[in-house]
């Protein structure tokens, strides 16, 4: 009975997870426990409910694993045992269809208070139970919908635990016979990576918790996300999270959108899966076309991506121009260096407007204007004209040139002014028309500088007229 009962343990403790090395090799150590570390059922029939309890998790069944064990619990409660029920009270639930979490949490503190290697002694038995038992734990609290401070820290110290513990257990001496390197090694390097895992997850709680809110707390967020971010540099999903944080803060700071846009690429540059979960192309897609937003077009963002490679957050004074920024630049630019080009363009952006004759009536109409510059089209007449009509084209304007000003002087012009040559005036606008677009302006002849002119040619006298002049003459 006693042996039988000693395999069962062993058998019940190898299924909590699917690491094959633990699983072949399990019964073997648990059956060859010596004699003086075994445990005594207090009769047969407490030796029947464990024996169901065993069953049943074998079966997968984990309701009647539950009902078998609050039986067990309720006629046997200072049982030998009662430490290892703990331990199938967290395999039955680990089990479940769905799974409980929050039960297997609940029995794994108790045992974590108590104390896992002092409440599991038995050499054979009891570090495979350890084992067991930091790994659900670490595996499970990072899927509690909403764990507390407390679990959070009991997932974080069960991760520690088990990653401090694998070297011991897996220590070369202690491979069983038929176990290979390789599935020894393997099982480990499984376990390591479990706990890391873990570890990252479960740092990223507390910044979940506050995007989960309604509304969400975005600063509390960002400074949880930076926090585990500085603790986890290489963590694709802390990046990410962050960046998120970050952006959800645009409308109130704006100045948050550039940092966001260097978390976006540092999580797409350093692991577009985001751990595994995500699809890496609709990552790094995202994460440029977050860039080209914000700067407008893709330009420096290889320079970018080389730059969030080197820190886990943008360096102090971090910034990306925006669309807006550089249009601004590029304004003030072409004002400093095309100012009458610049100041008509405005006034014709005025006008061409939906409200443009408001505009002009109320604005323009009879208010003296800096001096412009423009390219002659006609005069009217072509020689000692009173009214010029004038393009203002852009650089790269396309021939031939179409008037968008007339301007009407207060006296002739002494010569006939040539034509597609540039010249500068001040004006007082007295007229406008949107279709077709055309605006008047009144000028003196003197407020008009550099034109080209060509003196205009005689008139041909009439026939008689020099007998006309030589009689009078006489």
């Amino acid at each position: 009975m006693q042996k039988r009962f000693r395999t069962l343990i062993g058998i019940g403790a190898l299924s909590v997870f699917g690491v094959v090395a633990i699983q072949a090799t399990a019964p073997a150590a648990y059956a060859q426990a010596p004699a003086a570390a075994q445990k005594k059922p207090k009769d047969n029939a407490e030796y029947d409910i464990f024996n169901n309890v065993i069953k049943d998790i074998q079966a997968n069944n984990s309701a009647k694993a539950v009902t078998d064990l609050d039986t067990w619990t309720q006629k046997y409660p200072d049982s030998d045992y009662k430490d290892d029920r703990l331990y199938y009270y967290m395999q039955a639930y680990s089990k479940a269809n769905p799974p409980q979490p929050a039960k297997v949490v609940e029995y794994g503190m108790q045992l974590v208070n108590k104390g896992l290697k002092t409440t599991f002694t038995d050499p054979q038995q009891g570090p495979t139970v350890i084992l067991n038992v930091l790994y659900l734990l670490t595996a499970t609290i990072p899927t509690l919908p909403n764990p507390t401070p407390d679990q959070m820290a009991l997932g974080e110290k069960s991760a520690h635990d088990l990653l401090d513990y694998l070297p011991t257990f897996f220590a070369n001496d202690k491979k069983p016979a038929g176990t290979t390197d390789q599935a020894w090694t393997q099982a480990r390097t499984q376990l390591e990576t479990a706990a890391k895992k873990s570890l990252i997850a479960i740092s990223l709680i507390p910044g979940n918790q506050a995007m989960a809110k309604k509304p969400p707390d975005c600063p509390a967020a960002e400074e949880a996300f930076k926090k585990g971010l500085m603790v986890y540099p290489d963590s694709s999903m802390h990046a990410y999270q962050l960046a998120l944080a970050l952006r959800c803060q645009q409308k109130e700071n704006p100045d948050k959108i550039p940092q966001a846009v260097y978390e976006f690429e540092r999580a797409a540059v350093i692991d577009p899966t985001l751990g595994g979960g995500a699809d890496p192309k609709k990552i790094q897609d995202f994460a440029d076309q977050a860039y080209a937003t914000v700067h407008g077009s893709n330009e420096g963002l290889d320079q970018l991506k080389q730059q969030v490679k080197g820190t886990p957050l943008p360096p102090a004074g971090f910034t990306i121009k925006t669309a807006t920024q550089i249009a601004q630049e590029k304004e003030n630019q072409f004002e400093q260096s095309n100012p009458q080009l610049a100041l008509w363009m405005k006034i014709k952006g005025q006008l061409a407007d939906t409200a443009g004759e408001q505009y002009f009536e109320d604005q323009l109409k009879n208010s003296a204007v800096p001096q412009l510059r423009g390219t002659l089209v006609e005069a009217k007449p072509e020689c000692r004209p009173k009214e010029l009509l004038v393009a203002v084209p852009l650089p790269d304007a396309q021939q031939p040139l179409r008037a968008e000003i007339t301007l009407k002087l207060d006296s002739a012009l002494t010569g006939k002014p040539d034509l597609n040559k540039e010249f500068h005036w001040e004006g007082v606008p007295s007229a406008f028309t949107k279709d077709p677009f055309m605006l008047t302006m009144d000028t003196e002849k003197a407020k008009v500088e550099g034109l080209s002119m060509t003196p205009c040619a005689a008139t041909p006298a009439r026939r008689g007229g020099a007998r006309r002049a030589a009689a009078r003459k006489q």
